[in-house]
């Protein structure tokens, strides 16, 4: 199996299955002498460990993650730094339950990557999905904090918006707001109406989809390049590669069909530190490379797949039958999607900084000077 790495320079390969000992991933390219610990990596990690609530999956996983490589104890400082060799970081699975999928190991559950992984490859592992479970995003959120250390002065964050039909009210927008609920909800009064909606979804043994939008502020004007290197194609292609995600829009994405060209054009203006944009409808990149307005992002995702209601569907031998699949699920998997978004953001956004200070020592020309 191939194309378990991402990345340019800021190189990220994860590793390990849901129902194995562990995963975790190996980090290639960060620069040497980064202040980096594992509580570091683990205040991230627990952003998104399951069995925080009821509405999450029950799974009792601690994701502890253990630095093996790529750091050093300086006793001369009495700190711990990069090296700039390979670090590699893993995180033990404590909590499966691999009884609990004997029944499917032979049935394609709809909506899951049972049969396409059978179709490519002749064998999958069935106990959770094995490779193509969302556990897999442990490992990202590790990667994702090791970026953020190289992105000083950039902050990534990230918020629910919308969790199945029920939307956020824009002009209620509290960022603070996102650590104040489970559901990093900016809109105080939107939990209550999404605790219904939730409550009710899993007792009904279902699922339901969600968006989540993050937001990278500090990005500095320059990062990207023109053509195949764009900055938004390469982190739509990162949020694409997230587990259940059918969707990514840039700024304002598919609305933008529906404006004028005097709409949807960014007016600029000269400030004291450079240009001022007036509006983001770009999402802060214009033609791949980032203007130095906050890069915007919004991924859907779709409903868990894992439901209790019987669905049509075959097995291996080819014979039709009925699939409810059992286990520990989260009916909405655009919560724990949350911390993993922005961890994506930052690892793209950390190779587009390498590869400028690489292509042109880092700097930016500015107009007027």
């Amino acid at each position: 199996m191939s194309h378990n790495t991402f990345g340019h320079l800021f190189r990220v390969t994860t590793w390990g299955e849901s129902h194995g000992p562990a995963l975790g991933c190996v980090v290639d390219g960060c620069p040497p002498g980064i202040p980096l610990t594992e509580a570091d990596v683990q205040a991230f990690l627990d952003k998104r460990r399951p069995g925080q609530g009821k509405f999450v999956t029950q799974r009792q996983e601690p994701d502890a993650v253990k630095i093996l490589s790529g750091i050093f104890s300086d006793e001369r400082t009495g700190g711990q730094v990069t090296t700039g060799t390979p670090i590699s970081m893993l995180i033990e699975n404590v909590d499966q339950r691999s009884r609990d999928y004997s029944e499917i190991a032979q049935a394609f559950r709809p909506g899951h990557a049972d049969y396409t992984y059978f179709a490519k490859y002749g064998v999958r592992d069935y106990r959770g999905g094995g490779r193509a479970s969302a556990r897999e995003t442990a490992a990202r959120v590790a990667a994702g904090a090791v970026a953020r250390k190289i992105l000083q002065g950039v902050t990534i964050r990230g918020a629910v918006v919308q969790i199945g039909p029920h939307a956020v009210n824009r002009e209620r927008w509290d960022w603070d707001q996102t650590h104040e609920n489970p559901f990093w909800c900016p809109d105080a009064e939107m939990v209550s109406v999404w605790e219904e909606h939730l409550e009710k979804t899993r007792k009904a043994g279902s699922s339901t989809g969600a968006i989540v939008e993050v937001e990278a502020s500090g990005v500095p004007a320059g990062w990207g390049a023109p053509i195949y290197g764009k900055l938004d194609a390469e982190l739509a292609g990162a949020l694409m590669s997230i587990n259940a995600t059918k969707g990514v829009e840039i700024g304002s994405g598919f609305a933008a069909a529906a404006l004028s060209g005097e709409e949807n054009a960014d007016e600029m203006r000269m400030g004291n530190e450079g240009p001022i944009f007036l509006t983001n409808k770009a999402g802060g990149i214009l033609g791949g490379i980032s203007t130095g307005a906050p890069v915007l992002a919004r991924v859907a995702f779709k409903p868990t797949s894992s439901i209790l209601t019987p669905r049509q569907s075959i097995n291996e031998a080819g014979e039709q039958i009925e699939v409810r699949t059992k286990g520990r699920h989260d009916p909405c998997v655009g919560i724990r999607g949350t911390p993993v978004a922005e961890a994506m953001m930052a690892c793209v956004l950390a190779d587009a900084f390498l590869r400028h200070r690489a292509q042109t020592g880092g700097g930016a020309h500015a107009p007027g000077r």
